[in-house]
């Protein structure tokens, strides 16, 4: 620990820096290109043990609660909107696979920034901000997981015809 924080100042700065963290990275990343996301590299193509998505959705349940998260990057200018596939055609699918990279890269990089919190706070503290940022982005990066599995598929199929 760097600096001694306590009381009510430590809360404060605590979910002042989670916000900070939040929106930054958040801003920062919806910047980037759409096509600076490759959804074939290691940290976005599919694991065996995903098997095609099933595994979120026999074991983790994700179509029962995915829907009440917040659809955050339709809020951010020029954030592309998520929630209907609709009569969408293989340019569009395209885009929202590598939307769902964006993302999943976005709650990652959120999730690697809550280590920092222990520059500040006692030990104990540190662990449960990173329970935090655990319990805050790893559902959101269930969901993108799920949703690029599924959209694959629909995207091959266009490119079969």
């Amino acid at each position: 620990m760097i600096v001694q924080l306590s009381g009510p100042w430590a809360i404060v700065i605590n979910v002042a820096v989670w916000l900070v963290i939040s929106l930054g990275v958040g801003m920062s990343t919806a910047r980037m290109q759409p096509n600076s996301f490759n959804p074939q590299s290691w940290l976005y193509r599919q694991r065996i043990w995903e098997r095609g998505g099933r595994i979120y959705k026999a074991l983790l349940k994700v179509k029962k609660w995915k829907r009440l998260l917040p659809p955050v990057a339709a809020i951010l200018k020029g954030g592309f909107k998520k929630k209907r596939l609709g009569d969408a055609d293989a340019a569009y699918v395209r885009r929202f696979i590598l939307e769902t990279c964006r993302a999943e890269f976005t709650h990652w990089v959120i999730l690697l920034f809550s280590l920092a919190f222990f520059l500040w706070n006692d030990w104990w503290i540190g662990l449960i901000m990173v329970a935090y940022g655990l319990a805050t982005n790893i559902p959101c990066i269930v969901i993108q997981r799920y949703n690029r599995i599924r959209l694959e598929r629909i995207y091959e199929r266009y490119n079969r015809v």
